[in-house]
């Protein structure tokens, strides 16, 4: 049973639709869907994380604005997850569970014992949560931690997954969440800036149906595996990490980016990672100080 996802991730729209260094994050996701127009057979459009660079409903709501009407053309869903930049009140006015089939209705399922966590009706608490796409299931996982650019899976959460991966999926589960459960040497930020309790989320994926585990977080495509199951960090679209950049500097540079994540094939799963034609790609945007992926004050971490 194939599935085809187009995996996106960190469009980083403020309200005024530009992120904090004034890129224009709406154009960057504009072209690179654009430049997506002939991709064939996709099922899901997945969006993990980032969403809003501001955290505000506006800018949640721009994007699920553009990639809905992508996926309405398609007549495929559009799912969600949140990351470090975004706040669970404006992703929860914009995108609810953040599980919307082609029409823009909310199909998701929270997460057992997450709905209504540390707020009424869930605008403060964590958006985890379910829906099925052809047999697929497709699970996200909220690894947000306020003002910190690290994320973490609650026990909550974690608790939850379990007892949801006890019964198996007809095609399997993909895991979605912000930040990655996987890091390269050659960039030191990234351990201190990525998931920090990646172990408790192995012990819980071990052995289940889940095929793959798709991410966001450092703007650059990388894999790996975490309890033998794939994982994928897509690049972002609002701008590309240079990892040939010297390792005492993190440094952003134009470039929108995506992948296809192919399941079910021969090769399953596969990841084909697209890039969006831009006239300025590789210009530099910042340059960052990666101290600030390990003590959480970095202005301008991802």
């Amino acid at each position: 049973m194939p599935h085809r996802i187009l995996h996106l991730s960190d469009t980083h729209a403020g309200a005024t639709g530009r992120d904090q260094h004034d890129v224009d994050a709406l154009a960057a996701l504009d072209g690179l869907l654009h430049d997506c127009r002939h991709l064939p057979n996709l099922d899901l459009v997945l969006v993990t994380g980032d969403v809003a660079d501001d955290g505000s409903a506006e800018g949640c709501a721009a994007v699920r604005e553009r990639v809905g009407r992508f996926a309405a053309s398609r007549g495929i869903p559009h799912v969600y997850t949140t990351g470090n930049h975004d706040r669970r009140p404006g992703f929860t006015l914009a995108l609810g569970t953040g599980h919307l089939d082609d029409t823009g209705a909310d199909v998701g399922v929270m997460l057992d014992g997450l709905d209504g966590l540390d707020g009424p009706g869930g605008s403060e608490g964590e958006r985890a949560a379910v829906s099925m796409v052809g047999g697929l299931r497709v699970v996200t996982l909220d690894s947000l931690v306020p003002g910190a650019v690290h994320g973490v899976v609650s026990r909550r959460q974690l608790s939850a997954l379990r007892g949801l991966l006890r019964d198996p999926a007809p095609a399997g589960t993909v895991l979605a969440l912000h930040h990655p459960p996987i890091h390269t040497q050659s960039a030191p930020w990234m351990r201190p800036g990525g998931l920090h309790n990646r172990d408790e989320l192995a012990e819980v994926i071990a052995g289940t149906d889940v095929v793959a585990v798709l991410c966001g977080h450092f703007h650059l495509q990388l894999g790996g595996q975490l309890a033998g199951v794939p994982v994928w960090v897509t690049p972002g679209v609002v701008t590309r990490i240079d990892l040939t950049a010297a390792s005492d500097v993190v440094r952003a540079v134009r470039g929108a980016g995506a992948t296809v994540v192919d399941l079910g094939g021969p090769f399953s799963p596969s990841f084909h990672v697209l890039h969006a034609r831009d006239a300025e790609v590789g210009q530099q945007v910042y340059v960052a100080d990666p101290a600030g992926f390990r003590d959480g004050s970095a202005g301008t971490g991802r």
